[in-house]
């Protein structure tokens, strides 16, 4: 088992107002991000990377764009973004920090559901 301490991580102030500590990994990246109210991230997207938001606390509008159209919707705590290569950014339009996880890996596109389901043994 690894811990990797809070003190390891990257720790990065953006210019827009998110505060970000990174888990950089082998094989896959981990964030923290607490984003400041009426703060907005910068437009962007992943070309080889899947991305995945998970918010914990709060509530954040998601803009992104397929084909050039705009799609707004606000997403809660509770609530998984899989950002799917679009370009995309989002607002914290509320007066209380936003607090969410994000997950980059690249992925092969197999679906691997069932061993996730199911690759637990239990010990004794």
């Amino acid at each position: 088992m690894k811990i990797i301490k809070k003190s390891d991580a990257l720790h990065v102030d953006k210019p827009e107002g998110t505060k970000v500590d990174y888990y950089l990994r082998k094989e896959y990246e981990v964030h923290y991000n607490e984003q400041v109210p009426g703060s907005t991230q910068s437009w962007h997207h992943h070309e080889k990377i899947s991305e995945t938001l998970f918010i914990i606390e709060g509530e954040l509008t998601a803009q992104w764009k397929i084909n050039g159209n705009l799609q707004t919707q606000v997403v809660f705590a509770g609530d998984l973004i899989e950002t799917e290569n679009t370009p995309h950014t989002f607002t914290n339009h509320t007066d209380k920090v936003v607090k969410f996880l994000v997950i980059k890996q690249i992925i092969s596109g197999e679906d691997k559901s069932e061993l996730l389901k199911t690759d637990k043994v239990v010990d004794e």
